[in-house]
């Protein structure tokens, strides 16, 4: 375990629990990405909406490393992204680990304070 990560993620989702008010994990923090990036403010999303939004926080997050691009918007704004190389086979606590990375280099370039 990265203990510097660890701590640097902890301060970022006790600055978002408390704009929020709120108890945010991973997965609320990928929605709320998902939303920010969608860029229409939050709105009553249907559970197939609140999938796609996640999944485009992932890819949002992953671009950096080169495992997504960015292709464009459709029609309804939605952003969409083409897989560019998969992703290396990572256990849980991997997977966990490259989401908090990502999500703290997605807020610091977005200059969130934390």
């Amino acid at each position: 375990m990265d203990y510097n990560l660890e701590l640097e993620f902890q301060k970022l989702t006790k600055r978002l629990n408390e704009q929020f008010d709120a108890d945010l994990d991973v997965q609320a923090i990928l929605f709320l990405i998902g939303v920010q990036e969608l860029g229409q403010g939050y709105d009553n999303f249907s559970k197939r909406e609140k999938t796609e939004l996640m999944h485009v926080a992932v890819c949002t997050l992953l671009e950096p490393y080169g495992h997504y691009k960015f292709i464009g918007k459709d029609g309804e704004n939605w952003p969409h992204f083409e897989k560019v190389e998969d992703l290396p086979h990572l256990d849980e606590r991997q997977q966990q680990h490259l989401m908090k990375e990502a999500i703290l280099d997605y807020f610091k370039a977005e200059q969130y304070e934390f």
